[in-house]
């Protein structure tokens, strides 16, 4: 990625996400976070990943409210960077964080004894 695609992308993500935080009033989408903004090689397009923390129910109206918001949300933005053309902003749910919670709860459901990796590791350490 360019510096200067990567510098805007932090851009985006910082103003979507104080937008979000502090001037959009729809209870739809209260406390969601943007959890990544990446931007196509022209900066025309936008992909913006969100997430409601830990309540992947919300996921339907949190996508509806963020389209209605959508236009609101791209002039803002469009206000706030210096770019020749303003990005379309496209949302997409980030699952990334109940996958994670998902893999943690297979983890810690498994049951590995501690001392039968330190025997593997001691045998091969005494052959050496």
């Amino acid at each position: 990625m360019s510096i200067k695609r990567e510098r805007m992308s932090e851009r985006v993500h910082l103003i979507l996400s104080q937008l979000l935080l502090t001037e959009i009033a729809d209870p739809r989408l209260q406390d969601i976070t943007v959890t990544e903004v990446s931007l196509d090689p022209e900066l025309m397009v936008a992909k913006v990943y969100v997430s409601a923390l830990g309540d992947e129910g919300r996921q339907p109206e949190v996508m509806q409210g963020l389209r209605r918001a959508g236009g609101f949300l791209r002039r803002e933005v469009g206000k706030r960077v210096r770019l020749r053309n303003t990005p379309e902003l496209h949302f997409y749910w980030d699952s990334a964080l109940a996958q994670a919670d998902h893999i943690h709860g297979i983890l810690s459901k498994l049951d590995i004894p501690a001392e039968a990796g330190n025997d593997e590791r001691s045998e091969d350490n005494a052959a050496s």
